[in-house]
C-alpha cells in the first residue's frame, strides 16, 4: 500500500465517510467516462496480436541504432520487414 508523502495526502474520516456513502448510494455509471488502456489496435478488427521473436544481441542493437536514426520505432520497422517478406513469399 502506498504511504502519503505529507498529511495532506491523506484522507480525513470525513472524506473516508463521504466516499463510502458515495458508494452506498450507487454510481451512475451512464455517467462514467470510458478509459481504454493499452495500445490502439492496428487493424479494423480490434484486436492486434502480439508476435514475439528472439534474435541476436548484434541485431537487436542494429535494429534500435537504425530505428533512433529513422526516427521511427522497433515495432514499425519489423512489421514493415515481416509484411515485405510475407508478401514477397506469397
Amino acid at each position: 500500500m502506498r504511504r502519503p508523502k505529507n498529511e495532506e495526502d491523506q484522507l480525513s474520516e470525513e472524506d473516508i465517510e463521504a466516499l463510502a456513502d458515495e458508494a452506498e448510494r450507487g454510481y451512475d455509471l451512464d455517467k462514467a467516462i470510458r478509459v481504454t488502456v493499452g495500445r490502439p489496435s492496428l487493424g479494423s478488427e480490434g484486436v492486434s496480436p502480439r508476435v514475439q521473436v528472439r534474435v541476436d544481441p548484434q541485431l537487436a542493437e542494429a535494429l534500435k541504432a537504425l530505428a533512433l536514426e529513422e526516427h521511427r520505432s522497433v515495432s514499425e520497422i519489423a512489421r514493415v520487414a515481416l509484411r515485405e517478406y510475407v508478401d514477397r513469399a506469397a
